[in-house]
């Protein structure tokens, strides 16, 4: 398995809205960080799709090597 980029190496705040989903970028490579944009296409990656149960703020993983995908695990911080 390839790994992904790194977009950067701290998470990304979003306000998230209730019953929304949202495709978390899981390759790096989108332009539209922490979100896909389609710059997947042609590799083994794919977006993970995730659903907010409610409003708030969260905090997405732009490293890409969260465990807990979407979302920042502190990983970025061993990089």
């Amino acid at each position: 398995m390839t790994s992904p980029m790194i977009a950067q190496k701290s998470p990304i705040p979003v306000e998230v809205e209730a019953g929304k989903s949202y495709f978390w970028c899981a390759c790096g490579q989108s332009k539209n960080q922490p979100f896909c944009d389609g710059s997947h296409k042609g590799t083994e990656f794919a977006p993970m799709k995730w659903t907010a149960e409610a409003a708030g703020r969260k905090f997405f993983c732009a490293c890409k090597s969260t465990k807990a995908g979407p979302f920042c695990d502190g990983s970025h911080k061993a990089l």
